[in-house]
């Protein structure tokens, strides 16, 4: 599991898809999140402003991501 280590408080959901590496740049992300592919904690969210926190997992495409502290 990829693992994202928070500088601040919170990182946007598309963000966080990028700095993973598991979309290529803001576009993708966007088309990805409107088209209800990615879960945070298990749901599908549309919001590609979503904030997440430590603990939260986002899934894409198989892969999923972990925010840490």
């Amino acid at each position: 599991m990829e693992k994202i280590v928070l500088r601040e408080e919170f990182i946007k959901l598309g963000q966080a898809l990028k700095a993973a590496g598991l979309v290529d740049n803001g576009v993708e992300a966007k088309y990805a999140i409107q088209d209800g592919l990615v879960k945070v904690n298990g749901e599908v969210d549309t919001r590609r402003g979503r904030k997440l926190y430590e603990g939260d997992e986002v899934s894409f495409q198989g892969q999923t991501v972990k925010i840490c502290r």
